[in-house]
């Protein structure tokens, strides 16, 4: 059965990349990151590659990614963004537009990568499972998966719906000058967190975006991969290689695929 309520949280967000690349401009520390993972493997598989804020300058580095992604407007954003790019960069990526636990490229990578909050949208076990099963496929002998999602924070998944979060007014990139709120809602049972991002222009009417975020505690995501026949071989709390500890934002894991016979 579908779940429309997850599936616009799903894409919505994604549906005006001129808003997503300026909100996340100044993201530049998991870009760094993931390039040096890249020149260090070779060749990356990026699940959720979106606009290219991580694989275009994982290409300038003279590295070959290619990505997938579930959001055509992104992809379409990409494309606009390759082509300003020198020729020799712009061979470097490829994109497919598709479900990153369905798509199947017949080839396999040294890395596969997951960067920001793309494995939050993946609510339930089977998704989880469906998509582990595809980096294996894709994974080299010996090749490794990393991805980063958020920690959970307790303050979030507590907030009123109804009291808002708000941050100074701001330019947006389609709408203009906008006042800005979030409203936090956690579902308990499901463990997501459901956001509606509202924008306030000054003239017409407000936007509301949704977004739907699941929540991965520390443990529960090492099972996961665990019982999905992966050894994790790193878990860091921020993107200098630090300890995941209480005052972590974020999780980044690296994992292996775990021999066969072995468990």
């Amino acid at each position: 059965m579908r779940d429309r309520e997850l599936e616009a949280g799903a894409a919505a967000h994604f549906e005006d990349p001129a808003y997503y690349a300026q909100a996340y401009a100044r993201r530049r520390d998991d870009v760094v990151y993931y390039r040096a993972l890249a020149e260090e493997h070779g060749a990356v598989l990026e699940h959720g590659i979106g606009n290219g804020r991580i694989a275009i300058p994982i290409a300038q580095a003279g590295v070959e990614v290619v990505g997938v992604d579930a959001s055509r407007p992104m992809l379409a954003d990409l494309r606009a963004r390759l082509r300003r790019e020198p020729v020799a960069v712009r061979r470097r990526v490829t994109a497919k537009h598709g479900d990153l636990r369905k798509v199947k490229l017949g080839r396999r990578f040294p890395l596969v990568i997951c960067p920001f909050n793309t494995a939050l949208h993946l609510y339930d076990r089977a998704d989880v499972e469906q998509w582990l099963a595809r980096v294996r496929e894709h994974l080299a002998p010996r090749g490794e998966l990393v991805f980063d999602v958020a920690m959970p924070m307790p303050e979030d998944l507590a907030r009123d719906p109804a009291a808002p979060y708000r941050i100074p007014p701001f330019e947006h990139p389609t709408l203009g000058h906008v006042r800005y709120r979030e409203h936090f809602d956690y579902d308990r049972v499901r463990q997501v967190l459901f956001v509606s991002m509202v924008f306030e222009p000054k003239r017409g009417e407000e936007r509301m975006t949704p977004l739907a975020h699941r929540q991965f505690f520390p443990r529960e995501m090492e099972a996961l991969l665990h019982y999905n026949g992966f050894d994790v071989t790193a878990l860091h709390g921020d993107f200098t290689h630090g300890p995941l500890t209480q005052r972590s934002d974020v999780m980044v894991f690296h994992a292996r695929p775990r021999a066969r016979h072995s468990r």
